[in-house]
């Protein structure tokens, strides 16, 4: 039923209203995150699986005691299970390629270091992504390059 009267244009302007509202918060949502994920530094890290083929994996890093650590988010993530067969790694930083051994830290001490080295390198982007990612079992990945 098509609405008629006085009030039929305030309704059509409400709805107007509500749904660029709702198309304004998606999009700085959206915004919002992917300066959380891109605007402070990634390194691409180079796995190789089974069958030889290379596989990248955009990531956040954080130094600490001469090693660069890497978080996987669960211990279901492709790339952690090919560190567990092919532990030589590749990490691009900063435009440099780096030959790196990888190594899956034990929990809860890997957990909590890499969830404290990351909050600390990246703040708000760290809780925002928090937010959205569920990282209880995350799994600390050490990597020494030479």
């Amino acid at each position: 039923m098509q609405r008629v009267g006085p009030h039929a244009n305030r309704h059509a302007v409400t709805a107007r209203t509500a749904a660029l509202a709702l198309v304004s918060a998606l999009l700085l949502f959206g915004l919002v995150t992917l300066a959380a994920l891109e605007a402070n530094e990634v390194v691409v890290l180079r796995t190789v699986d089974a069958g030889g083929r290379p596989r990248e994996t955009r990531t956040w890093v954080a130094d600490d005691g001469g090693f660069a650590w890497i978080e996987a988010a669960n211990p279901e993530r492709p790339f952690l299970r090919q560190l567990g067969t092919h532990p030589e790694v590749e990490m691009r930083r900063a435009g440099r390629v780096r030959r790196c051994r990888a190594e899956a830290m034990p929990n809860p001490q890997g957990h909590a270091h890499v969830r404290e080295l990351l909050a600390r390198r990246y703040g708000w982007a760290d809780r925002w992504i928090g937010m959205l990612t569920d990282t209880s079992r995350s799994v600390a990945v050490r990597l020494s390059c030479g």
